[in-house]
């Protein structure tokens, strides 16, 4: 097969691999009413099962990203896969909270090698002409995920038990890694990709990475703008369950459809428009982030303020959309400002302090919500969102010229 298809087909497959990494992540998000009443729990323990995933998350990011700078980054993407599945499936065993707790720390354990290593894999088979398309391709598969995980784990919890979900989202998993042993391909990396430095260079690859001032501004903004994803991803569904008295199986549907839709749509027009912004203006893919940030806030404000079920689909999907043109852009504009050598690596580290930021949501707005109550908790978070904007606004102007 030509290189030029082939390097589709890989975007396709692993589509595939990044839709079970968040389906198998949201499931449980729609069965927390059903495992509070179940096994007893408090808003504060279910903030920390869902919590425990982003901690180890976040803690194994760097050595994923190193590993992925250094080994087949096919092993790494099949055999997490196959680990994280395996991970889900025995989640449907848990009879105590600890087991849940456990449980979802192995699957994060697991999906921590994802990203670093697929997106190093995307990138040396897309350069910059098709980079931001390719990934934000890929990117609208978390959404498909999301939608899938959030509302398929609700219908079946509501017919069948919490249990099933997680057993059948774990074995579709694991059977796709095995399929995809024969038909991903690992490319052959550039000179700059094989030359890489050992554990005692570390500290000089540190200083490549965050050697240009926008490094960590991306990795700063992405803190922020994850602990809001991260509200809406664990608290959405209880949310339309206690407030606006959905079903279980309608509750995981509408907190995960409206937002995720939309959101595919977002990443979508942005690849295409980051990619054409980048062509004409350093910085171009930063600015299409920047905007989305700004214009998001207005839409989480809504989502947690209205009590109207039609503004609160509209909040939902403007959200969405927004978040979609930010998380299109993730990968490749961090790419555009370190060294290839180092994509794997920085990815890593991205990945990593996003979700220690994501991983202390649940809990927060869990001991917040107690106090000033769930829907002023939603309609905080824009705060994050329209400052994060501001501030990468500011920095476009004032280093990416550079």
């Amino acid at each position: 097969m030509p290189r030029n298809a082939y390097k589709w087909w890989v975007v396709a497959m692993l589509w595939f691999v990044c839709f079970f990494n968040y389906a198998d992540r949201q499931a449980i998000f729609s069965v927390f009413p059903l495992l509070k009443s179940g096994l007893g729990l408090s808003d504060v323990q279910l903030g920390v099962v869902g919590a425990s995933f982003m901690w180890v998350y976040a803690l194994m990011g760097p050595i994923a990203g190193w590993l992925g700078d250094r080994f087949s980054r096919k092993g790494l993407i099949l055999s997490g896969l196959v680990f994280w599945s395996l991970m889900t499936a025995a989640t449907a065993l848990s009879q105590v909270y600890w087991h849940l707790v456990l449980c979802r720390a192995l699957e994060g354990l697991g999906e921590a090698f994802y990203f670093p290593a697929s997106m190093s894999l995307i990138s040396e088979y897309h350069d910059e002409t098709t980079r931001s398309r390719a990934m934000a391709i890929h990117h609208s598969s978390v959404y498909a995920g999301t939608i899938a995980g959030g509302g398929l784990s609700g219908l079946l919890a509501q017919h069948y038990g919490w249990r099933i979900g997680f057993v059948l989202f774990g074995s579709l998993g694991a059977l796709l890694g095995l399929a995809l042993l024969r038909f991903l391909r690992e490319p052959v990396r550039s000179q700059a990709s094989v030359e890489t430095p050992a554990w005692t260079k570390i500290r000089v690859g540190l200083k490549e990475i965050f050697a240009e001032p926008l490094v960590p501004i991306l990795m700063g903004i992405f803190i922020g703008a994850n602990f809001v994803a991260v509200v809406f991803l664990t608290w959405t569904p209880s949310f339309l369950y206690r407030k606006f008295g959905m079903s279980l199986s309608m509750a995981g549907l509408n907190g995960t459809a409206y937002l995720q839709i939309a959101s595919v749509l977002g990443v979508v027009s942005g690849g295409l428009l980051a990619d054409r912004l980048a062509r004409r203006r350093r910085g171009g893919r930063m600015l299409v982030q920047a905007v989305a940030l700004v214009a998001g806030a207005p839409f989480i404000f809504v989502t947690g303020w209205t009590n109207s079920t039609l503004f609160l689909i509209i909040a939902m999907a403007g959200f969405g959309y927004c978040k979609g043109l930010y998380d299109g852009n993730l990968f490749a504009s961090l790419y555009d400002v370190v060294p290839v050598e180092r994509r794997a690596a920085a990815a890593g580290i991205f990945n990593s302090l996003g979700w220690l930021g994501g991983g202390v949501a649940p809990v927060a707005v869990a001991l917040a919500s107690e106090r000033y109550g769930m829907s002023a908790c939603l309609s905080a978070t824009s705060a994050i969102y329209l400052l994060s904007g501001c501030v990468l606004l500011w920095s476009v102007q004032r280093f990416a010229a550079r």
